[in-house]
């Protein structure tokens, strides 16, 4: 079967054309058609590393949808900003509920918003290479993305000192349903605490100060 795939902005420019149209077996899904278009030059690395939102006839679509002879399939780059619209390193409070709002999407079936907050000790007090650990940030996002399906997803992390009850990290997205949101929110944490370039240290009542080296923090609650 034959299917329209329409472009737009950087894919649009790669590609050199607006539209293309790819042959797919029966049942074929956008899955399968997103591997058949990084066989056309200048499409494989934008699609692999960017955040791409797709949709079937004018309505949003997962990986897994299935596709029909004649199916407009469109592809829908990121509108703005890059990493600076949806990641932030700062020494500010967090807010939740602003991370939260930056995953809403119209087909979203589920959110899902995690926080991870100071415990057992009065502080702790991060410290970051924030220019990379923001660029890493926003790579790990793209990829739990692509990887899980997911519509959006957006992260803060503090730095400096963060008091006993605070969050020090906010991660959110939003996926068509709530497997995919939970696991790919998952995945984004976790992989968040194991590469990007921040550390941090306990800083005790009696003032006495311990850098956190190991993976699992007791600092934080399952962040």
């Amino acid at each position: 079967m034959r299917v329209q795939v329409r472009l737009f902005a950087l894919l649009r420019e790669r590609a050199g054309r607006a539209s293309v149209e790819v042959d797919l077996e029966e049942g074929a899904s956008v899955a399968d058609a997103l591997r058949e278009l990084t066989a056309i030059p200048g499409l494989a690395e934008p699609i692999e590393r960017m955040p791409v939102l797709m949709a079937v006839n004018r309505e949003y679509a997962a990986a897994h949808t299935r596709l029909a002879a004649d199916d407009e399939l469109a592809l829908i780059p990121p509108v703005s900003g890059g990493a600076g619209a949806r990641v932030s390193v700062t020494e500010d409070p967090l807010d939740p509920r602003a991370v939260e709002g930056a995953v809403g999407h119209p087909g979203a079936g589920a959110i899902v918003c995690f926080q991870g907050v100071t415990r057992e000790v009065p502080q702790l007090d991060y410290e970051a290479y924030r220019e990379m650990a923001e660029r890493r940030i926003a790579e790990v996002l793209d990829d739990c993305v692509a990887r899980h399906g997911l519509l959006r997803a957006a992260a803060q992390h503090r730095v400096g000192v963060v008091p006993l009850g605070e969050p020090a990290v906010v991660v959110a997205v939003s996926a068509p349903h709530r497997g995919e949101a939970f696991s790919g929110a998952r995945e984004a944490i976790d992989r968040m605490k194991a590469e990007a370039p921040i550390w941090k240290r306990e800083v005790e009542a009696d003032g006495s100060e311990r850098w956190v080296e190991a993976p699992s923090d007791p600092g934080l609650e399952d962040a």
